[in-house]
């Protein structure tokens, strides 16, 4: 399966311990499914005035196929997703008994929802009622760099107008 990552850089040989903490699914290296999702984070407003690269790899990771692989999926924004992503966010290992991690973003269709429940200014139930109504895009998250070795391989770098 072809999957993408977008930045400012070529990255040929991704690594997990790069990214910035308390993110949705831990520290790792994220990818996407979607080219379109992927094209908007390289083109984001942090990034202007800098390249605009489309990171395209190839994932040949099949979560049955690999019992070894800790794996979790969340398939849409439900409770185990909210309390998963903001554990993540309020420093909270969460994501530490895991190598794979996948499911919703929360972009910014859903920030401000998370971000009110989490500081105690929405109830759960509300939060819920209103992550109910919007549908996931999908990130994937690798925490382990042997999982990453294993099942990525680097395609190409595309440059975005």
């Amino acid at each position: 399966m072809r999957i993408f990552h977008g930045s400012t850089l070529r990255i040929e040989t991704p690594r997990v311990d790069a990214g910035r903490r308390n993110l949705d699914f831990g520290p790792g290296f994220y990818l996407t499914d979607l080219r379109e999702q992927a094209e908007r984070w390289a083109r984001r407003p942090a990034n202007a005035g800098k390249p605009h690269i489309l990171n395209v790899y190839e994932w040949s990771f099949d979560p049955s196929a690999a019992p070894d692989v800790r794996y979790r999926r969340f398939p849409e924004y439900d409770e185990a997703w909210l309390d998963f992503v903001v554990a993540n966010r309020r420093g909270e290992p969460a994501w530490k008994d895991l190598d794979v991690v996948e499911g919703g973003i929360a972009n910014d269709r859903v920030f401000n929802t998370i971000e009110l429940f989490a500081a105690g200014l929405t109830p759960r139930e509300d939060t819920l009622k209103k992550l109910r109504y919007e549908r996931p895009n999908n990130q994937i998250c690798i925490l382990d760099q042997s999982i990453l070795d294993r099942f990525l391989r680097f395609v190409e770098a595309i440059e975005l107008p």
